[in-house]
């Protein structure tokens, strides 16, 4: 194979300041990746809510308003170019502050048969 015929199309790139760990147990059922594009319009947002497994967002486009007890003052903003990886159980919401669409790429690594969402705080404590 001709190498002049390999094309790669880079979608959107992120900065993560800290270095980062991608582990996922999915047992003997493995683990699901999904790629997602999120749009949140102006004022929306998730709802507080985990993941079973771990994710990687990158912030293509406005700014994402990440509300979550780990950050200084419960609430930090990432903005166009900026990346953040979730670990599985971490309660958080998320909403779009913004006067334009948040528009952020999502990659996660969920343990197969499990939703990537988890609404139900109780099943988050650990």
């Amino acid at each position: 194979m001709e190498r002049d015929t390999i094309r790669a199309l880079d979608i959107v790139e992120g900065k993560q300041d800290e270095p980062i760990e991608l582990a996922v147990d999915g047992g003997a059922d493995g683990v699901t990746v999904t790629h997602r594009s999120i749009t949140l319009a102006p004022g929306v947002g998730t709802g507080r809510h985990g993941h079973h497994g771990q994710l990687v967002v990158v912030v293509e486009q406005g700014e994402l308003t990440h509300y979550a007890d780990a950050h200084p003052g419960g609430v930090h903003v990432y903005r166009a170019g900026d990346s953040v990886v979730e670990d599985p159980w971490y309660v958080h919401e998320t909403v779009n502050e913004g006067s334009k669409d948040l528009v952020a790429m999502v990659t996660h690594f969920t343990p197969e048969g499990m939703p990537t969402e988890e609404t139900d705080l109780a099943k988050c404590e650990q």
